[in-house]
């Protein structure tokens, strides 16, 4: 429950000396172990949150400021019992009102009781059949999965069918075109409509009294050298803003009657419109009920890709790059009713256009009238479409100024709220479910394979977090700096592939079970760099090597391998047999079970094919990238002739503790496991070490982070449970620890606990076998302890700590074999 419970207190004054206010809390929040006060001081002040022994400071200058102070909450202090206070100089101490914070968590208490409760039929099959995807379906129902908003991607949207025809109309499509300023795009907006309509069109343009000078001459020429009432210029006296060159253009459209009229289209003078559109925008205007029709876009709010209402600009080529995917969609599954239109480039029904002839002006200037109109349009039963078969280049904003156009838009917001109570609740549900989601990712990889800079890297990451997840997070912002995006392709979920583009706008997500759709759709992706990462958690993870290497289509493709872990080398990615203990690089033919794989359909797979088909991505890699130098010996004794590709790239601590003062001394030593520990990483042993009493020990002992739930300690031993790094120093002193113990019996390829322990300066226990061993044997504080598979590992601990014996008398033993 720690890990997904998030309480929060009420905020107040921070009272001052002599009873005066001196500023206000913010927040008071309680997450994942931790307490967060945030608040504003209105002047200089020593700001000191006080939990028990722990201390946090803040020393605010003259003028005060903002502040957080943050702490972390011990497991003995229950919420239920323990008050922190806030101390400001002089003044009385401030107990922290978490009453409020106590009732939530009895309530989020019931709350959790009961989604487990619902979940007892994938818990059934994740506990006895070790179903993956029944344990994904548990974490992402109780908060525990780094899954980010995603939904289904649809092969359909692929499979291309033939394009309704237009309705046959008895006129030629009408253009309504309002004008002001932006000069350089009008001339490009009109030649592209020039060039790129073939089709019999005419236009009303409206010169809304732009400052520029030369809008009018040039619209004058415009309309001159097309023919003879092609082009229907409308001069305003004086600017009057979008809305009223619309009703203009509407009302001259309006003057003949609907049977020698064709559609409308609405187009903004920065809409860049592409070669063919007109038939792929109004096919969808054959359905009768179908009142508008907007296309794709790189700013058209919920019609926008890469990222949904994240406008991003267009390098030049992008958004024909872009469009040539949209022609190869299916019109039929590429499409998808939405709440509104966007008026950038809306083609509109005319008969819906006599049923509504006008924009309201009481949105003055512009901006949500083309929200107003389709609600008002959608009462006499019209309906409005999206379509992902057509991209308008939209240079948006070039007309106001985006401080004015900021504020027009949060007043009209408003008035739409107002007006239609439902609608903002609709726009949130097409927002949740986007039905345009696997075209949308089909257009935001062909802009991502379009952006024109460095590879695109294709990371092959799981959904179960830990050290590479972290990694991977830290790696992604310098992604983007050079190549401008990445993809991420997660296995360990529900379904097997989550396809994430993670872009400078936010990201685009869906999952598959279909990896030719994957394939598909990274097509646009002219140059890749494939990135594996780490594929545990995959429900078939022999085949993982081949889907790699199809994706690595071109000899120019970069192939990197990094080694979080050793499953490439094993199904053990830990590489430990079936007795939890390390016995060395596993070779081919080795008849322990743990080494051995099987497939969805029972097939098992010895470790010689599970290496060999490995060896072949190993083979094809640029670059095997290690953290460790054990972690290279090891690799390099599976694939000796990969040795010169190997590159030794240890990870750089995101927070190293500041060095300690040992604590003073107490009648034993404290000696602290550092981590979250599996079973892998020690757990079995820190049980064994638990079990025994304080005095047999000759140390007391504390698990600062969690125990696997299927091991336990006795309560004499504190599991404080989920920590920051940064709060290592507070944790160090209120524990009063004396050691650090890294427990893990695997050869870890980079351990961040043993560098955060030996930056403490306290002496560091670690068994002398992978990159923690590398790590204590090259510090001044380290302890390497002697590793023997076929010894009790707790006898190696309690022979660096124990005191010597006094003659004659025997020194206690440990109780039990610790795995």
């Amino acid at each position: 429950m720690a890990a997904t419970l998030v309480l929060r207190g009420r905020p107040g004054p921070i009272p001052g000396p002599a009873g005066k206010v001196a500023g206000h809390l913010s927040a008071i929040t309680w997450a994942a172990n931790r307490l967060v006060v945030e608040g504003r001081l209105e002047g200089a002040g020593d700001l000191t949150l006080r939990l028990g022994e722990m201390r946090a400071q803040a020393r605010l200058p003259a003028g005060g400021g903002a502040f957080a102070l943050a702490l972390p909450w011990p497991p003995g202090l229950a919420l239920s019992g323990t008050t922190p206070d806030l101390l400001l100089d002089d003044a009385p101490p401030l107990p922290l009102p978490l009453g409020p914070v106590r009732r939530r968590q009895a309530a989020l208490a019931l709350r959790l009781g009961g989604t487990l409760l619902r979940l007892t039929p994938d818990l059934g099959r994740w506990i006895l059949r070790q179903d993956r995807a029944a344990r994904a379906r548990v974490k992402e129902a109780l908060g525990l999965g780094l899954r980010p908003t995603a939904g289904p991607l649809e092969a359909a949207v692929f499979a291309k069918t033939e394009e309704a025809a237009p309705a046959e109309s008895p006129g030629p499509l009408t253009l309504v075109l309002p004008v002001y300023n932006a000069f350089d795009l009008l001339q490009d907006c009109l030649d592209r409509v020039v060039r790129h309509t073939p089709e019999p069109w005419r236009m009303v343009v409206v010169e809304d009294g732009s400052p520029d000078a030369r809008i009018r001459p040039a619209l004058r020429a415009f309309a001159a050298a097309r023919p003879e009432g092609q082009v229907t210029l409308i001069e305003a006296p004086q600017n009057r803003g979008f809305i009223a060159s619309v009703n203009a253009a509407f009302a001259e459209v309006l003057r003949l009657p609907a049977d020698r009229t064709g559609p409308v289209v609405l187009l903004n003078s920065d809409a860049l419109l592409p070669p063919g559109w007109a038939p792929r925008l109004l096919a969808p205007l054959a359905d009768p009920g179908v009142a508008s029709v907007t296309p794709m876009s790189n700013d058209a709010e919920i019609f926008t890709a890469p990222v949904l209402c994240a406008p991003a600009g267009l390098a030049p080529g992008q958004a024909l790059a872009m469009d040539a995917v949209a022609r190869s969609l299916d019109p039929t599954h590429a499409r998808a009713e939405a709440p509104t239109g966007v008026g950038f480039c809306m083609a509109l029904q005319r008969r819906f256009l006599d049923l509504v002839p006008r924009f309201d002006t009481a949105f003055g200037r512009g901006y949500g009238e083309e929200v107003d109109w389709c609600q008002k349009v959608r009462a006499q039963g019209g309906r409005h479409l999206g379509i992902a078969t057509l991209v308008v280049e939209h240079r948006g904003g070039a007309s106001f100024g985006s401080a004015e156009k900021q504020a027009l838009i949060l007043a009209n917001n408003a008035r739409i709220t107002r007006r239609y109570p439902a609608y903002d609740d609709e726009v949130q549900a097409f927002l949740t479910s986007d039905p345009l989601r696997s075209a949308r990712m089909a257009l935001a990889l062909a802009w991502a394979g379009s952006l024109g800079r460095g590879p695109v890297p294709v990371y092959l990451a799981h959904a179960m977090g830990g050290g590479a997840e972290s990694w991977l997070q830290h790696a992604l912002p310098a992604a983007l700096a050079e190549a401008g995006a990445a993809v991420v392709l997660r296995v360990g979920g529900a379904v097997r592939w989550q396809l994430d583009l993670v872009t400078p706008q936010g990201r685009v997500s869906g999952w598959t079970g279909d990896f030719a759709l994957i394939e598909r759709l990274l097509a646009p992706l002219a140059r890749r760099r494939i990135l594996y990462s780490c594929g545990v958690g995959d429900p078939d993870p022999v085949s993982l090597p081949g889907h790699l290497l199809a994706l690595a289509r071109s000899p120019q493709d970069e192939v990197e391998i990094l080694f979080h872990d050793f499953f490439p080398m094993s199904p053990a990615f830990t590489l430990l047999g079936s007795d939890g203990r390390f016995h060395g690089a596993p070779r081919p033919g080795t008849p322990d079970p743990a080494h051995q794989a099987r497939r969805p359909d029972g097939g098992r797979v010895p470790l010689a094919d599970w290496q060999q088909a490995w060896g072949a991505l190993v083979a094809r890699a640029d670059r095997l990238r290690v953290f460790s130098a054990s972690g290279a010996d090891l690799v390099a004794q599976t694939w000796p002739e990969a040795r010169p590709r190997i590159s030794l790239d240890p990870h750089q601590l995101p927070h190293r503790p500041p060095r300690l003062d040992p604590p003073a001394p107490g009648p034993r030593p404290v000696l602290a496991a550092l981590g979250n520990i599996a079973p892998h990483k020690g757990a079995g042993l820190l049980q064994a070490l638990g079990r025994m009493s304080a005095e047999a020990r000759g140390f007391d002992l504390v698990l600062i982070g969690n125990l696997d739930p299927g091991y336990s300690l006795p309560r004499s031993v504190p599991v404080h449970g989920d920590y920051s790094p940064a709060d290592i120093p507070t944790l160090a002193r209120h524990y009063r620890i004396s050691h650090w113990l890294i427990p893990s019996l695997w050869p870890e390829t980079f351990s961040f606990t043993t560098h955060e322990a030996l930056a403490t300066g306290l002496p560091v226990l670690a068994f002398a076998l992978g990159a923690q061993g590398d790590a204590v044997a090259s510090a001044e504080n380290g302890i390497a302890l002697t590793h023997d598979p076929a010894a009790d590992p707790a006898e190696a601990v309690l022979a660096a700590l124990r005191p010597p014996a006094p003659a004659g008398q025997k020194a206690p033993s440990s109780v039990g074999q610790a795995g």
